[in-house]
């Protein structure tokens, strides 16, 4: 149980520190343009303790949810010429998309050790799998009160076969449980080097988010083709490009598919922060390159989610400097002020229902698992 905190101490300090990667992207560049940064804050006020050094403060404060900096005039209605709003646009728009530009910069650099290193990586069922050796498929997540739970299934278990079938896919797995629905079948799967047989039934119809029998899979193979040091930052930056794209065509799949009031795709979820935070504590059971490979996951969609155009996140912000453009004046700064403070509580208790519903039950089926390890 005490490991099992630790790695979970360790996967949200992780996810903080990509937090304050974030903000040092929005922080060197205002500084780099002259604008003064009032603080520069790692976790949100009150403050524990700070120090000053120049004209910024750089402090550490109680609550640890993140990172901030405090640039001066951000917030609109200050005309002086180290202010934000003194500045052009075009420099403006620089300082907004520096935090997400660090978040790709900060998975480029995990990718690029990653591949300098090699490890167990996810292997996609249409993806080649030529410089991989040991491919299997693992379960990654066990829903409570799912067949698969009442079965014993349990984080980290790799299926071999059903009924006489392998599995080389996880397409392979899907398509026996399609064929068995509402049939008790018999399950051959690995742990630890033990083999164990296991019988479940395949629900016709499961709940949202769960599948026929309530886990998450992952494709896995060790990536044996290690690049030297000068190669793997532009092997970092390929794979850092293509997971980007691919994240925008799942998230596209997902919008579409909730447009359309179809379930959510196998495998999809709604995390928060903290249901986030123990993704990464399981990736850390398969080992550092597997957690080093997700926390740069992680990095990329946090930044494509700043981008979206809502006020309070970054996209929002640079959808107030397009009407500037447009409208060749700046928006109100109260009405901009009430605009973000409305989509912030929105945004709150989205994260507040996310977390109950999604991932209170998420922390505690980790506990349970890690009992059962």
């Amino acid at each position: 149980m005490l490991s099992s905190i630790l790695i979970l101490a360790v996967a949200f300090l992780s996810l903080i520190a990509l937090m304050i990667i974030h903000e040092f992207g929005h922080f060197i560049i205002a500084k780099k343009f002259g604008v003064r940064v009032d603080e520069f804050g790692i976790g949100y006020p009150p403050r524990m303790f700070g120090k000053k050094i120049g004209e910024t403060i750089y402090s550490v404060n109680w609550i640890p949810l993140g990172a901030f900096v405090k640039i001066y005039g951000e917030e609109g209605g200050v005309d002086d010429y180290r202010s934000f709003t003194n500045l052009k646009i075009w420099q403006r728009v620089l300082i907004i998309i520096g935090g997400v530009v660090a978040f790709w910069i900060a998975a480029i650099i995990l990718f690029s050790i990653v591949f300098a290193t090699g490890a167990d990586l996810p292997v996609q069922d249409d993806q080649s799998a030529q410089g991989f050796t040991n491919l299997h498929i693992e379960v990654t997540s066990v829903s409570q009160n799912s067949p698969a739970s009442q079965a014993g299934l349990k984080i980290g278990d790799v299926l071999i076969s059903g009924e006489n079938v392998k599995f080389n896919k996880i397409k392979d797995f899907q398509d026996f449980l399609k064929e068995n629905l509402g049939k008790s079948v018999m399950l051959t799967i690995d742990r630890s080097g033990k083999s164990i047989e296991t019988s479940l039934t395949p629900r016709a119809n499961p709940p949202a988010g769960q599948g026929a029998i309530g886990i998450g899979l992952e494709r896995i193979g060790t990536f044996i083709k290690k690049y030297s040091w000068y190669e793997a930052p532009l092997q970092g930056a390929i794979y850092t490009w293509q997971t980007t794209i691919n994240s925008l065509k799942g998230l596209w799949q997902v919008i579409s598919d909730l447009f359309y009031r179809k379930p959510l795709p196998e495998g999809s979820a709604f995390a928060g922060p903290l249901g986030i935070t123990v993704f990464l504590a399981n990736a850390a059971s398969y080992g550092i390159g597997f957690f080093i490979y997700f926390v740069g996951i992680i990095s990329v969609l946090v930044a494509i989610f700043n981008l979206f155009p809502i006020p309070a996140l970054d996209g929002g912000k640079l959808v107030f400097l397009l009407i500037e453009k447009i409208k060749g004046k700046p928006v109100s700064v109260k009405v901009e002020q009430r605009i973000t403070i409305v989509f912030f509580a929105i945004l709150i208790c989205l994260y507040i229902f996310i977390t109950i519903k999604y991932d209170i039950p998420r922390v505690t089926d980790y506990f349970k698992s890690s009992l059962q390890r």
